[in-house]
């Protein structure tokens, strides 16, 4: 895949606001086949620095809740305002178990980089995020995972960087298949690999961000050939429970 849109930002203010892989590419990759429009509600749920909530403003016009609990609302109000967003781009310090908004109140709910530390639950989903969304939107995730899940027999090259603890979120399309599709209020669309999995952890590693340093030793080294980006694609279901 061409990352058209994504390269088109300024490349040192994408790096200052990286938390992880290139969340722009992730992004771009994942909204490509969603029906997004000015005035849509999105909810961008773990948005870190909001770099992919200036993306769907940007490129899609929708009105963006830009929620997260790691970074500040008045931190990422500023980077919207410099960015001549703040009218489409609204700023929410919150936590995703305890969203503080209405029923059925989004279009869509996107989530980069995030869902992997607080969905692995299999009531989360129906019980913490479906609820804001109406009959028949749009819920697109997208985080790192594992081909194949190996915890209980994790290859040395990953303890390089990580502690096995750090790597328990990480499982694999299979094993998020099985979780989602407990849930009673969403459809699953698909769930797969996404192709921008080198390009977004390249454009990690280069950065002299301390947490891209740190991870370069266990992927020069080949954890990498464990793992995989997911994306997971889903409908509000038409009947609201």
């Amino acid at each position: 895949m061409k990352f058209i849109k994504s390269d088109k930002y300024e490349k040192q203010f994408v790096e200052e606001n990286l938390m992880g892989p290139n969340s722009l590419k992730m992004v771009e990759e994942l909204t490509s086949t969603l029906d997004l429009h000015p005035g849509m509600k999105v909810m961008d749920l773990g948005c870190g620095k909001g770099l992919t909530s200036i993306f769907l403003a940007k490129e899609f016009g929708v009105q963006v809740f830009a929620t997260d609990l790691w970074v500040g609302a008045t931190e990422n109000y500023n980077r919207f305002k410099q960015m001549g967003l703040d009218d489409l781009i609204i700023p929410i310090h919150a936590d995703a178990t305890d969203l503080p908004f209405a029923e059925e109140f989004f279009d869509a709910i996107i989530s980069v980089d995030a869902y992997y530390y607080f969905g692995r639950e299999a009531s989360f989903m129906d019980d913490k995020i479906a609820p804001f969304v109406k009959s028949g939107g749009q819920i697109a995730l997208a985080f790192p995972g594992f081909k194949k899940d190996i915890h209980d027999n994790l290859p040395p090259e990953f303890l390089l960087s990580w502690k096995a603890e750090d790597l328990e979120t990480f499982h694999s399309c299979e094993w998020w298949n099985n979780l989602l599709a407990q849930s009673q209020k969403i459809h699953i669309q698909s769930i797969e690999e996404m192709t921008c999995f080198e390009t977004c952890w390249s454009d990690w590693l280069s950065s002299d961000i301390e947490y891209a340093i740190n991870d370069r030793k266990s992927m020069e080294a080949g954890a990498g050939k464990y793992m995989n980006m997911i994306s997971v694609l889903a409908q509000r279901s038409n009947k609201l429970r």
